[in-house]
């Protein structure tokens, strides 16, 4: 068994300027128990316990490797209101990987934590089920251990304090497949002149394939959106259900993140289906994370049988919330 701090949430965390020197400085526990059917906290202690932990397991030549990436990966995050990056990692099961970084937003509750945003992108990319391993910057917290443990694709165990293996890697001795190149998170536009970017209704289309992707069993809404970065390159994005529905992810803001962790260019387009709603719209917190990451995108939004709609995000956002005065004080 394996304890690792679980830092419930102190004031600094509630307003959005995490402290990770804490969890980076805490002490990792490590002690024989029985096995305990749900992570729990104890009475009076600051520790989670962890569900089948190998507290022997030694460190792997993979797991070094995604360290390295991961530390790397800490310059992508946007972080401007705690100055406080954190980055993940996920290996799939043919060794390729897929980074997520904190995206943090002036309105804190929508800032987007790593391993949130690197699992997302796999969702979209239709990878979710050779997820791996989870490797993060820093000690995962009890909200997140919770996250990761809800999956539909585990279970997953931690077998260290800062990552967890699916089961049946766990399983076998901790042995990963060996770290080979990241997953490109971009569907490229067959153009003569990819400068022309796509068109609308090639856009449209593409979204609806990524909706395609949604993993939606609670709604049973899904929807599709597709970023244009201008040169090309496209990136899908669906929206992610969850057990928790405070770690639900929409499609527009599932793109955003894999947009940010992979370093890549600000969008000019995004492109949105709604395929089942004729009165579909980008939602608040879509809108806000929009309006902060993408304020001059235009948008092309499909619903069912209509006609595409075309709009601006300042358009769907006027007077937008950007948090300066916090950001003079960070």
């Amino acid at each position: 068994m394996l304890l690792v701090p679980a830092a419930a949430a102190p004031s600094s965390f509630l307003t959005g300027r995490c402290c990770y020197g804490t969890a980076r400085s805490a002490a990792l526990i490590v002690g024989i128990r029985e096995p305990r059917p749900t992570p729990t906290d104890l009475r009076g202690s600051r520790f989670l316990y962890l569900d089948n932990a190998s507290a022997s397991m030694p460190s792997l030549p993979p797991l070094a490797r995604l360290r390295e990436h991961v530390q790397a990966l800490r310059a992508r995050a946007h972080v401007p209101f705690s100055e406080a990056p954190t980055a993940a990692v996920l290996l799939l099961d043919d060794g390729r990987w897929i980074p997520g970084v904190r995206v943090e937003s002036a309105s804190y509750s929508l800032t987007l934590p790593a391993v949130l945003n690197a699992y997302t992108t796999a969702v979209a990319a239709g990878v979710a089920d050779a997820v791996a391993a989870f490797v993060l910057s820093r000690p995962f917290r009890r909200e997140e251990a919770l996250y990761v443990k809800a999956l539909p694709q585990g279970p997953y165990e931690a077998v260290a304090d800062d990552a967890w293996l699916q089961g049946g890697w766990a399983g076998d001795g901790g042995a990963l497949p060996p770290v080979d190149a990241p997953l490109a998170p971009t569907l490229d536009h067959s153009s003569d002149n990819p400068a022309e970017g796509i068109g609308t209704a090639g856009g449209i289309d593409t979204a609806r394939r990524a909706a395609q992707r949604a993993h939606v069993p609670a709604s049973d809404y899904p929807v599709g959106a597709v970023l244009d970065l201008g040169d090309g390159r496209l990136v899908p994005g669906a929206n992610v259900e969850h057990p928790d529905w405070a770690r639900i992810l929409c499609a527009e803001r599932n793109a955003l993140g894999t947009v940010q962790s992979y370093g890549l260019p600000t969008p000019t387009r995004l492109f949105l289906t709604c395929a089942e709603d004729a009165s579909g719209t980008p939602c608040g917190a879509c809108r806000q994370l929009l309006a902060e990451l993408a304020p001059d995108t235009t948008l092309w939004m499909d619903r069912c049988d209509e006609p595409p709609e075309r709009t601006t995000v300042s358009a769907l956002l006027p007077g937008s919330f950007r948090g300066q005065v916090l950001l003079d004080k960070a």
